[in-house]
């Protein structure tokens, strides 16, 4: 019953279960409640979000139902909730009877408010759990460090784990321990892994949406695949093997005004376009024939309508359609630059759109041979905006006496030596990602339970999260590393750029200097 706990909660009654706050009622905000409250071990007892809607929607599922809200069970924002837990935690000191604090959050805002909602939480010592990215730049990642790492020799108090759901999904698990604990294909030579994002996926968010521009948010390798270069390390770094250098290619190849259809014209938005019929990234299409008609009222309808849900659940179709339309009639030209730069435009054009990431890019790692035992290898990832399959990464792993071949359900073992081979279909879950989101929220909540009942967080991170924050600061900083390779034309040092730009940084910080 832990997840679907509605009592009252007052100074800490069913304190044993972990209370937590998502901030951030978007998709993933929901993924990860979902999660929780499936998980019987951990209560969603709050939830941030500016929009209405989407906090109504959210606790009605996971914290309130029918009953009548408490007054800590919501909040318009995070600075809101920050101000309640501080005045509470004084009453709660000053011997008031008070409803029962929180033990960690969800931060599920957008990737350039990471940042600010950390490092002003990290004071209330909360366990966190922040989606990927951690941040959007290298110097913001370092500031979320400084602000929670605790200082050489302090022991760490609290719980970080970040949105890197790929670890946690029963493929991957499945697939990591043949390579490195089973051995099944030798030592491991080269890895060709893929993120196949989906082609109106990325023109949903980002060409039209709210990761279409660099500047804004960040490169689509850090904001799509940044938990896949983590993959990648997880999957061949045996820990402290790490890359010695790193490259990569890419750039926006399609959707930009040179390759606009002429049949077109002069159109910037899709519903008053003479080609909308004949265009395959008609906004029409995409929102409303393909999902909304197909009895879809949820994501990705409801990031253009956030009220699209409770319409057509009411069974006001007509009503819902007719919101649609008109929110795939807006357009940017009638708008100041400064309403077109703040909010996406989903009916906008995909070729007049002022989208700048990457569609297309690769990234190369070597590893060089360490001398203990961990021979040289390469891995080449490859996410690419052109495909049927959304985000179904698939891949090739070379060994020494096999390959696998992998695609996000079934793992495919072929050894050389008896010509054999053997198919694994690993448990599917459902939810996001092959259960990897269910796997992430769900360590979590154990790590958090095992340090509310008093075991250290050190034991519970590693158990149940598998990394530290510097793991995962390093795997960020691998993607800053190829972006600037990317741009600059150039193979980077890996050993060299991190302890340039993190490392030694990070080491002033321990040591006080």
């Amino acid at each position: 019953m832990a997840g679907n706990e509605s009592t009252d909660n007052m100074n800490g009654t069913n304190c044993s279960t972990p209370r937590f706050l998502i901030i951030g009622a978007g998709s993933r905000g929901n993924a990860y409640a979902k999660a929780v409250f499936e998980s019987n071990v951990g209560i969603v007892a709050s939830v941030a979000d500016p929009i209405p809607q989407n906090r109504r929607r959210l606790g009605e599922k996971y914290i309130w139902y029918d009953n009548k809200r408490q007054e800590d069970q919501e909040f318009d924002t995070w600075q809101d909730f920050l101000h309640y837990e501080t005045h509470r935690r004084k009453r709660e000191v000053a011997g008031e009877r008070v409803l029962s604090g929180f033990d960690g959050v969800f931060i599920c805002t957008l990737d350039h408010t990471h940042v600010d909602v950390i490092t002003n939480l990290a004071p209330l010592n909360l366990h966190m759990m922040c989606e990927k990215p951690l941040a959007t730049t290298l110097e913001d990642c370092i500031r979320i460090y400084k602000a929670i790492e605790p200082l050489r020799g302090e022991v760490p108090k609290t719980i970080f784990s970040i949105g890197h759901v790929l670890r946690y999904s029963p493929h991957n698990m499945l697939l990591r321990k043949l390579l490195l604990e089973n051995s099944v294909i030798g030592e491991i030579v080269s890895m060709e892994h893929t993120e196949p994002v989906g082609w109106w996926h990325f023109s949903h968010s980002y060409v039209r949406g709210n990761w279409r521009k660099e500047s804004a948010t960040a490169p689509s390798l850090l904001t799509k695949s940044c938990h896949d270069i983590d993959f990648i390390l997880w999957i061949l770094g045996y820990g402290m093997h790490l890359p010695s250098h790193v490259s990569s290619f890419g750039s926006l190849t399609f959707f930009k005004k040179s390759r606009k259809p002429i049949q077109a014209g002069t159109a910037t938005n899709c519903i008053s376009c003479e080609f909308e019929k004949d265009c395959m990234y008609s906004a029409k299409k995409v929102y409303l024939e393909r999902q909304l008609l197909q009895g879809n009222p949820g994501w990705p309808v409801n990031v253009v309508v956030p009220e699209m849900e409770d319409l057509w659940l009411a069974g006001k179709k007509e009503e819902a359609t007719e919101k649609l339309l008109s929110a795939l009639e807006d357009d940017y030209t009638t708008k100041s630059q400064q309403e077109i730069d703040e909010r996406p435009w989903f009916g906008r054009c995909v070729w007049e759109s002022d989208n700048d990431v990457c569609d297309d890019q690769t990234v190369t790692l070597n590893w060089e041979d360490d001398g203990n035992g961990l021979g040289a290898k390469t891995a080449t990832f490859h996410m690419v905006a052109f495909t049927e399959k959304q985000c179904e990464r698939r891949g090739r792993i070379y060994g020494t006496k096999g390959e696998i071949e992998y695609d996000s359900k079934a793992v495919r073992v072929h050894t050389f030596a008896d010509q054999h081979t053997k198919t694994y279909h690993p448990h599917q879950p459902g939810g996001g990602h092959g259960g990897g989101d269910a796997g992430l929220a769900g360590s979590f909540v154990a790590a958090v339970g095992d340090v509310k009942n008093g075991r250290s967080a050190s034991e519970a991170q590693m158990q149940h999260i598998g990394c530290t924050l510097e793991d995962v600061i390093r795997s960020h900083a691998m993607v800053f590393a190829a972006e600037e390779a990317r741009r600059k034309k150039i193979v980077v040092d890996w050993q060299e750029w991190w302890k340039r730009n993190v490392r030694d940084i990070m080491e002033r910080y321990q040591t006080g200097r």
